[in-house]
């Protein structure tokens, strides 16, 4: 009985040995909040929404400790990123550069508000006009064949 519970106990508590390593790993306190900064802005690349600070995945584990080892070897921080960038491209970083190259990614939004806004502007200039010309058209159900 006592080994059943044991059995239990352990895989109650086998997702947590999987958790995010968030132990502290600098003795200095700026430093651990230096490492922690790095990893809340480095996206990860299998989980695509997620900070590397907030995933489960092997290689959000890797790029933490990458990111480790470069801290100890003394790389500032301008360096880790342009070695993360370098290597996986601006995709890493959470916050892309505002650059020609990324322009199209920073201007989707305002193009597809704009996009939508002309949409909704025809549809309506085209129903009003419809409207002037014959407003019995716009009591008629259309036809759904």
């Amino acid at each position: 009985m006592m080994r059943a519970a044991w059995l239990v106990a352990c895989l109650a508590l086998s997702p947590i040995a999987g958790a995010v390593d968030s132990g502290q790993r600098f003795d200095d306190p700026a430093d651990q909040s230096r490492y922690e900064g790095l990893i809340r802005d480095l996206r990860c690349l299998v989980c695509r929404s997620e900070s590397i600070a907030d995933s489960n995945a092997p290689l959000a584990a890797d790029l933490r400790r990458e990111v480790e080892s470069l801290m100890r070897a003394g790389k500032d921080d301008q360096e880790i990123y342009a070695f993360m960038t370098d290597r996986y491209g601006d995709f890493v970083l959470l916050q892309p550069p505002v650059a020609p190259r990324t322009w199209l990614l920073w201007a989707a939004p305002v193009l597809f508000l704009v996009g939508g806004l002309a949409a909704v502007g025809v549809v309506v200039r085209r129903r009003a006009s419809a409207a002037r010309a014959d407003p019995a058209t716009l009591d008629e159900e259309p036809d759904r064949s």
